[in-house]
């Protein structure tokens, strides 16, 4: 028996993954430092006396596209932004590190420098803390500075440096909450000094909003048509009942 059904089912199934991560995609085509999400499939021939026309579709591991989004500038002295390749170090509520493209950061009430998630962002030493009431500078070099009401201009204490990576991007992997880390089995990242920040700065998601409206629409379709495929296989198994029946 042809295994026409089991074909179109396979080809439905990835159909619909692959709509899900586009409607992912579109969903954050406003979150600064998105990166969109990119779903492989390869084809598998289907061993037996089938057609050898036959083939499963199966899913690979899904990846994310690297390409830097668009800059915008904000003018926001705790907005900052990576120049070309690189990432921001954050603390996961494991105590691990992750890594991000999300600059837009602000001052939490203990002091400590966050993401607009309320992510401790790591500096090299360590977490992030800065005085109260101070007003922070970010260099480009990644030295946070503070300088608090009435302080003079020059001398300003610097709290520390934003601890600055750039992985290979084939080490990384994202994880359920959007954030990248490395793969199971390799060491944190280490400090990059090569890797440089903007400061008034924010990059914006890099999905292209028209492509991926065009991408729903092209999914759209493919899964109608592994349905109709699947209607056709029932309907010729429906006749070749009869057949038999009265054969």
């Amino acid at each position: 028996m042809d295994r026409m059904l089991y074909v179109a089912m396979s080809g439905a199934k990835q159909a619909m993954e692959q709509q899900a991560s586009v409607a992912n995609n579109m969903a954050n085509v406003s979150t600064p430092g998105f990166r969109a999400q990119v779903n492989s499939f390869r084809a598998v021939p289907v061993v037996g006396e089938e057609s050898p026309t036959r083939a499963f579709v199966a899913a690979t591991t899904p990846g994310a596209d690297f390409s830097h989004g668009p800059m915008t500038e904000t003018g926001r002295a705790l907005d900052v932004a990576v120049k070309g390749d690189g990432w921001l170090v954050v603390q996961t509520p494991d105590g691990g590190e992750a890594y991000t493209r999300v600059g837009n950061l602000q001052v939490g009430a203990d002091g400590q420098l966050l993401t607009m998630g309320a992510r401790p962002v790591v500096g090299e030493g360590g977490a992030l803390v800065v005085p109260p009431g101070s007003t922070v500078q970010i260099d480009p070099n990644g030295a946070v500075t503070a300088r608090g009401a009435g302080d003079p201009l020059v001398g300003v204490a610097e709290v520390g440096r934003l601890k600055l990576v750039n992985p290979p991007s084939a080490d990384l992997v994202r994880g359920d909450d959007g954030l990248f880390r490395m793969r199971e089995g390799l060491p944190p990242a280490e400090a990059d000094a090569a890797v440089t920040v903007a400061s008034g700065v924010v990059e914006g998601s890099n999905v292209n909003a028209v492509e991926a409206m065009v991408s729903m629409i092209a999914q759209a379709r493919s899964f109608e048509m592994h349905m109709k495929s699947m209607q056709t296989a029932d309907t010729n198994a429906q006749s070749a009942n009869k057949l038999l029946a009265y054969g």
